[in-house]
Formats: structure tokens, sequence, C-alpha cells
């Protein structure tokens, strides 16, 4: 019960990695609040209560800062303290060579991926600096060396700057701020998928590329588990980890990225 009676946000807590993080953490005694734009956050929230934890879920766009100010907000009303915030969202939209992104693409991508996690650990901080303590975990990827997914690539590197650097500046002030970078992943189709344009011959062969390196990349040559994923962020989350911070954690199986 590493996490019993702790206030612990997940972001993007409506399907995969994500969703996994608040099942394991609602098994351990967290008080959660699960934040997604999708309504089936709805449905992790109960799945969690009817298991006999504690969870509230919270619809809000996270590509916007008051999206992500009004959805901690309303943690810290149900349970009085954000102790451990969790920002997954993020997601490659699309998957090829960069000179075939356009303007748009690349603004989108950077929004998916960059400025959830941008707005939540500066939504969150507040809170955090007035109780005197807390933990956060972003999700990053190793994709920041990968191919056809610049934008999403640049995207994350910027998630990885961002831990380092308020992991130096909040480090005297008792909070902590690590990341995961996972790998490829095996997990359920998406019930709502990160892009809704319909696939050509030629996005086929890119995303066929993408898998082929991802597999070649790592050392063990497979995809993980969302269990292997939610492992690592929940090791991160917890006092098991009270001497970490700054640390980016590559869930690769040996691609570091």
């Amino acid at each position: 019960m590493r996490f019993a009676g702790k206030s612990f946000v997940v972001t993007g807590a409506a399907q995969g990695i994500g969703r996994q993080v608040a099942l394991l953490a609602g098994a351990e005694g967290a008080k959660l609040t699960l934040i997604d734009r999708s309504p089936l956050v709805d449905e992790v929230a109960t799945e969690i209560k009817a298991a006999g934890g504690k969870a509230i879920a919270v619809l809000a766009d996270l590509e916007t800062f008051a999206g992500n100010q009004s959805a901690l907000e309303a943690a810290h009303t149900k349970y009085g303290a954000i102790d451990i915030l969790v920002t997954n969202v993020g997601g490659a939209i699309w998957m090829k060579p960069f000179q075939e992104f356009d303007e748009a693409q690349i603004e989108a991508e950077i929004r998916r991926s960059l400025f959830p996690t941008l707005w939540g650990t500066r939504a969150v901080l507040p809170y955090m600096l007035e109780q005197g303590h807390g933990t956060i975990v972003c999700v990053s990827s190793i994709a920041t060396r990968g191919i056809n997914r610049m934008p999403y690539s640049a995207a994350k590197g910027g998630v990885n700057a961002l831990v380092k650097s308020l992991a130096f500046e909040v480090a005297g002030k008792n909070i902590r701020v690590n990341a995961t970078a996972p790998g490829g992943t095996d997990a359920p189709p998406r019930a709502i998928p990160r892009g809704t344009h319909k696939q050509t011959a030629k996005d086929k062969k890119w995303i066929k590329q993408v898998v082929e390196q991802t597999v070649e990349s790592s050392l063990m040559h497979r995809y993980g588990t969302l269990d292997e994923q939610a492992d690592a962020i929940l090791f991160l989350a917890s006092d098991a980890a009270s001497y970490i911070t700054g640390t980016i954690l590559p869930v690769g199986g040996g691609d570091v990225g």
C-alpha cells in the first residue's frame, strides 16, 4: 500500500499507460483524481471504486493552462492536497518523414505532447509549494531518438528538459520531479485514436518503419507491457525513490532514446 492516503493525480487516465497507472495506484490505496478529455475516464473511476478504491473523474482539455488549473483545483478541493502528479498526456498524432509535416500538424504535435506537461507542472506547483512537499512524474518517450515522429520527438525532448530544470529549481522545496521514457508498448486498440485521419498506403508504410525501428533499437527486441511501464512510473512516484530527482528513466528494453 505505497500510496495509502495520498492524493494522486493521473492525467490521460482514460486509456493505455495512464489507465494502468490509475488502476495499480488505486489498488495501493491512492486517493485518485483521473483527468482526461474523454468520458471514458468515468469508466476507469467506476472500476477503481468497484474494487474498493477511491477515485473521481474530471473532464478537461489539458492542452490549455485553464484546463489544467480547473482539474487540479478539483483534485485539491476533493482531497485537500495533491501529493503526486503523473502527467501522462501525449502521443504522436502522425508518423511520417519530417518534410511531410505541414505547419498546422507540427503545432498540433507540440500542443499534444509538450503543453499538457508544461501546463500541468506549472498548475500543480502552488499546491505543492504551499503544502511543503510533492512528487511529479512526467511521461516522456525514447522517441527523442526515433524516425518519422520529429515534432513529437521535439516535444518529448522539451519534457526531458523541463524535468531536469524544474527538479533543480524545486529540490530545496521538498518536491521531486522525474520522468519515465517509455519505449514501444503493447496495449489494446485505442477506443479514441490519437489521429482521426484516414491512413493511406504511405501512412501505413511509415508506421511500419516506426515499429521496425522501435523493435530493432530495443536490446530486448520487443515491445513492453502496460504493467512494465506503469510499474516504473509508480516506483518513481513512491517513497522508495525519495533520493531520486531530475532523472529520465528509459523503459524501452535497453533503448535509452
